[in-house]
């Protein structure tokens, strides 16, 4: 899922005396509330943010609203508009400069997502198995969570980084940047169709070392506790290791060249994890494997370049997973697309983008379909069959202001929930993002 990282501190006493025993009172306002040039709605507090940063401590206070409404089909073929949203504190505190520690910083995020998603009234209900959504930031619900608390050392001048803590899964692994709605279109494909991956802002006790053989050139490995109390909306802010379950092993290798000066990025990865999940298959939903393991890709490269400026032009996108075994409910997916930097001169800080995703499902769930719909309970209330979904969306950026963006956009879900039985489905979004 996208998320946003975001730190906050509360301006007043509070911050006034941490400044004076920082001794770092009176530096220069960089930003006045509201600029139009500033990256922070509420400016650089008097010049206390920037000297804040200067002795190590970044603060951000960020927020994303989606809106959604069907315009046309869908499971109930009502046109439903709903919204959810996400708030983000958190701060990262640079330890060399606190507290001597060279090459070492400590992150620590909390999120709090609110509101509902117009995928209840679109999708099948009965589907055993989830389609995409067209309101990422809902994922998850309505809750309050620590989201990031980690600590990571770098080595012999960042070629080895280890990060111990907090961490999602898409922090780090299958990253992708992204200013879609759809979930389709977004960061760390392999935790919204893996088994156990959790996805921002959930996280779990893990470690990631990665190593840098170039600037070019990465490889990466990492080890995150599987726990599913950690999806409980009451344990937001606990840090237990009881009811451990098993561990996920990501590995990514990376290229991240810059062409002609344009960006890329080409990632590859695998991961598998050792916890029994439900099997499907021509039998009852009780059976259990543990055949979890995944491939995955990420590509993305800039193209073309407007005016020589390489801060506009054309990139292209595609991300990929498959996953493996009778314990997959989406084992194949794939998605393509396009965004365009800059479009136009007369506003060169917008975007625009457009993407197509296709998600299946597995055979075997089908095969549990068949085996459920000819008992007595599936008589009455037989399960749908399912197939496949594509989601497309077609979005632009008005960048209002470094720190303001208002993003609307147009998706067309077919086969929602891959039941081909659901009418096909237009929905008009709206996404807002501001950092404070």
């Amino acid at each position: 899922m996208m998320h946003v990282t975001l730190r906050v501190i509360r301006i007043g006493g509070a911050s006034a005396l941490l400044l004076g025993g920082l001794g770092i009172i009176g530096s220069a306002q960089a930003y006045s509330a509201f600029s139009p040039d500033s990256p922070y709605l509420l400016g650089d507090w008097g010049g206390e943010r920037t000297a804040l940063e200067n002795a190590g401590i970044s603060f951000d206070f960020d927020y994303v609203g989606e809106a959604a409404t069907i315009l046309d089909g869908g499971y109930h073929d009502s046109h439903v508009a709903k919204y959810s949203d996400q708030f983000a504190v958190g701060a990262n505190f640079d330890l060399d400069k606190l507290a001597g520690i060279p090459a070492a910083e400590f992150q620590v995020t909390v999120t709090n997502r609110n509101g509902h998603s117009v995928n209840d009234r679109m999708s099948d209900p009965g589907a055993t198995v989830g389609g995409s959504s067209v309101q990422e930031v809902q994922g998850r619900g309505p809750v309050t969570r620590l989201t990031q608390f980690w600590y990571r050392q770098r080595f012999f001048n960042d070629a080895l980084a280890v990060k111990l803590g907090r961490i999602p899964f898409g922090d780090d692994f299958a990253t992708i940047d992204s200013n879609f709605q759809n979930l389709a279109f977004g960061s760390a494909q392999p935790g919204n169709w893996g088994n156990n991956i959790y996805n921002w802002p959930i996280a779990q006790w893990a470690a990631v070392i990665r190593a840098n053989f170039s600037p070019e050139w990465y490889a990466q490995v990492g080890a995150f506790n599987i726990n599913d109390s950690n999806l409980e909306n009451d344990n937001g802010f606990d840090l237990r290791t009881s009811g451990t379950e098993g561990t996920l092993f990501p590995v990514e290798v990376g290229y991240t060249p810059k062409l002609d000066g344009m960006a890329g990025a080409y990632k590859l990865g695998f991961y598998t994890q050792n916890v029994e999940n439900r099997a499907y298959g021509d039998g009852p939903d009780t059976r259990t494997s543990d055949t979890n393991t995944g491939l995955y890709y990420v590509v993305q490269q800039q193209v073309t370049t407007r005016g020589g400026n390489a801060d506009r032009g054309l990139t292209l996108f595609s991300m990929g997973n498959a996953n493996h075994g009778d314990t997959a409910g989406i084992d194949r997916y794939v998605s393509v697309g396009a965004t365009y930097a800059g479009p136009f001169d007369a506003r060169p800080q917008d975007d625009a983008g457009i993407g197509l995703a296709y998600l299946h499902v597995n055979d075997d769930v089908n095969d549990y379909v068949g085996y459920y719909n000819a008992t007595p309970a599936g008589s009455l209330a037989p399960l749908p069959r399912q197939g496949h979904e594509y989601d497309a969306e077609i979005y632009y950026s008005f960048n209002l202001t470094p720190s303001l963006t208002l993003r609307p956009n147009l998706q067309y879900v077919a086969n929602p929930s891959a039941v081909d039985s659901v009418d096909n489905a237009w929905v008009a979004g709206t996404m807002i993002t501001a950092s404070f």
